[in-house]
């Protein structure tokens, strides 16, 4: 059984693109969406700066434009689960046929806007807590005023807050805590610094006609399945503020008997947890097109085309 994930928001890195828009169609299909939704992705996804792209605006919907991009790349491949972490969610949602790649693609650009202001209002960040035990970890983020935003599973949570939170937990690492790495994000997502966002959210949200998922699309709010297109929204919109259990996620996938897991461009992140967490799911990274061939294979042996 193959599950199809999407990452989230740090994934990017600059020029990662160009090799995608090589592909047949590809530029084409970038530029209709970058009119649709106001943003020049081609050239954000090629030119740019890491400063640029990591502005909150412009990362999410570059992601999820990539993220479709790679997946009709594939061909008509029919996963048994979809998932995505963060943002990606946005991608799963369209991957699902829950929303249209355009419609995707505009509420997550209302997304990134409303997050980016969210953000400013205070200086916040977060940083990856590589090893450590959750049950000593989450309590110790708490005792310092910070939020447990994403928890990753295979010995990896992401803590989130204001910049002096991040300081203290730097110099103050919870037991069994290896490194503390600050992500490449511009603000405190999923923790009550985003609240601001959701009702801007919800607002566009509320003009959508949403679609009953094609095919299993599991939710990082709680690792459930979910097949009802307007509780899938619903739960896009609620999550900003909320933390990302993609751990949970991953318990899903197993209990649903996967086999194989394809992450989407900017692919490697989600897999590398699932080395770690899911041993025996066989795992192809999309990082490039030359990724393709590795992935067709693994769809031939494990997905339904």
């Amino acid at each position: 059984m193959l599950v199809l994930v999407a990452p989230g928001q740090g994934a990017q890195t600059p020029g990662f693109l160009t090799p995608w828009l090589e592909l047949p169609g590809a530029a084409d299909r970038i530029a209709a969406w970058s009119d649709a939704i106001g943003l020049d992705l081609a050239h954000y996804g090629t030119k740019a700066d890491a400063d640029e792209i990591r502005d909150t605006a412009v990362a999410q919907p570059l992601l999820v434009a990539a993220g479709l991009l790679s997946a009709a790349a594939l061909g008509d491949v029919v996963p048994g689960v979809v998932a995505g972490h963060s943002v990606g969610e946005f991608t799963a949602a369209a991957l699902a046929g829950v929303l249209d790649d355009t419609a995707a693609l505009r509420l997550v650009r209302t997304r990134g806007l409303a997050m980016a202001e969210a953000a400013a209002i205070t200086e916040t960040g977060m940083s990856a807590l590589l090893g450590g035990d959750p049950e000593v970890t989450v309590p110790h983020l708490e005792k310092l005023g910070l939020t447990a935003a994403n928890v990753n599973g295979a010995g990896q949570i992401v803590a989130a807050g204001t910049m002096e939170q991040l300081a203290a937990l730097e110099a103050d690492k919870p037991e069994g805590v290896r490194r503390v790495v600050p992500l490449k994000v511009a603000g405190a997502f999923h923790t009550h610094h985003m609240a601001p966002a959701v009702a801007k959210l919800e607002a566009a949200a509320s003009e959508l006609s949403p679609a009953a998922p094609a095919t299993r699309y599991v939710s990082n709010k709680d690792g459930q399945v979910v097949t009802d297109g307007a509780e899938v929204v619903a739960r896009l919109v609620g999550q900003v503020a909320n933390p990302v259990r993609w751990d949970l996620c991953m318990e899903t996938f197993q209990t649903l008997g996967a086999t194989a897991l394809i992450e989407v461009c900017p692919g490697g992140t989600l897999t590398g947890i699932a080395k770690r967490a899911l041993p025996g799911v066989a795992t192809v990274a999309l990082k490039t097109p030359d990724d393709l061939d590795a992935a067709r294979t693994l769809i031939a042996e494990h997905a339904a085309v």
